[in-house]
This record gives C-alpha cells, structure tokens and sequence, in this order.
C-alpha cells in the first residue's frame, strides 16, 4: 500500500505539473505570459513551506541539526554545481534562453535527472508520513508548472512541434517513477538513509526557490508584475497562500 501511494504521488508531483502546464500551449502567449508569474509566485510558497515545515523537522527528528544542515548545505551545493555544469537548468522566460538543438536536448535531460530526484524525494516522504509525502508532491507540481511552461517555450523555439515537445517532456517525466522505485527498493536501508535525504531534498527546494523562482519574480519585464506595488503586493500574496497551502495539509 504504502509503494503504490508512493508511486502514485510520484506521477502526480512529475506528471501533474507537465499536464497543467500543457493546457497553456492552448492560450494565447500575452495570457501565458500573464499567468506564469502568478504560477511562480505560488511555487515559491510551497516549495519554501515543504522544506522549512515539512521535511527539514522529519530529518531533525532522527539527525543532529548540525547533520541535518550539513546535508541541506550539500543540497544546495550539489544543485549549484548541476546548474553550472548545464546538466538541468529551469527557464521560465524563453528570452532568456539560447535557443538551439543542444540546449533542448540538455532540457530533456536535465528535465529528466530532476524529476528522478523528485520522485525519490516523494517516496521518501511518504515513507517518513503520508501528509508529508501529499505535501512534498503538491510543491514539486506547482514548482514543475512554470518550469514546464519553459521548457515547451524552448522546444518549440528549438524547431520541435507541440506534439514532439509534449512527448519528449512526457518521458522525461516518467523518470519520477524510477526515482520513486529506486527509493523504495532501498526500504531495507531506509530507516538510516530518509532523515538524510529529507534534509538533502530541503536543500534542493530551498535553491529552487531563492535561486532561481524569486530572481525570476524580481527581475520584472513583459509578463512580470514585479515592476508594479500591486504586482509585489500579489506576489506576497501567492508566496502566503503557497506556504498557507502546505501548513493546511
């Protein structure tokens, strides 16, 4: 019972966001361009509420704080280096981008390596609790929205149709499950190693987050609201609900 939540959370945390974000191929770009700031706004509340409310205090549960935050700081870092090495890399503004057929393969594949630690990341918070992995799964797909919606932008700039970009970010996706899988396959091992990996994924939600989310909110420009007191005023008020959403549950 417990793999299968697992597993299902997994495809909801990788493949929810993935779906939700293919519906925005069907509106008009000045619409797209409006609602993903919104979308970041709220991501940056949930993703920042699961790793300071949910998985940090797991892993201080079982790890000394100075453990704990050692494995967060190497979150950090690893992602860091990911990021650098262009293994993965979030785009939520196609401008940004260098669009070329070698940045959408790297798309895919960093797409594909972050998802397989998402659903790692789920699985092992639905085997520390069952609200913890639901809350941990609703962050990963309201962060996987607006970089969903990127990533399309950069395929479809790169040359790929729709239907191509939808089914390579489809399979890419897929390795959610694997990372669930793997996960759960350590189960023997699992007592010693999820306050270890709860504390590690803190830190990779937290880079998200204050690396790349809220860089992108302040930056402003064509569909950003940041340039506007009303603008900040709806960010904050998104973050709140974000966090307030990962409280509730």
């Amino acid at each position: 019972m417990q793999a299968a939540t697992a597993l299902g959370l997994s495809v909801v945390g990788s493949l929810g966001g993935l779906l939700t974000a293919s519906a925005f191929l069907l509106i008009g770009d000045r619409v797209r361009t409006r609602l993903v700031p919104s979308l970041i706004s709220y991501a940056v509340g949930t993703l920042l509420g699961a790793a300071l409310l949910g998985l940090l205090p797991e892993a201080l549960e079982a790890l000394r704080p100075s453990q704990a935050f050692a494995a967060l700081l190497a979150g950090i870092f690893t992602f860091f280096i990911l990021e650098k090495l262009v293994l993965w890399r979030h785009c939520h503004d196609s401008a940004d981008c260098m669009v070329h057929q070698t940045t959408a393969t790297l798309v895919i594949v960093g797409d594909a390596f972050h998802t397989f630690v998402d659903g790692a990341v789920i699985a092992a918070a639905v085997m520390t609790s069952l609200p913890l992995g639901m809350t941990t799964a609703l962050a990963i797909a309201a962060h996987e929205v607006p970089q969903e919606v990127g990533d399309f932008a950069i395929l479809m700039a790169a040359g790929y149709p729709a239907r191509k970009a939808f089914t390579l970010n489809l399979l890419a996706g897929l390795a959610g499950l694997a990372g669930a899988a793997v996960m759960l396959g350590s189960a023997a091992s699992a007592p010693r190693l999820l306050p270890w990996v709860l504390a590690f994924a803190s830190g990779n939600f937290l880079y998200v987050a204050m690396a790349d989310l809220i860089p992108s909110l302040h930056r402003g420009g064509p569909g950003h609201a940041a340039t506007t007191n009303g603008g900040a005023f709806l960010q904050v008020l998104l973050i709140a609900a974000g966090t307030a959403t990962i409280v509730l549950l």
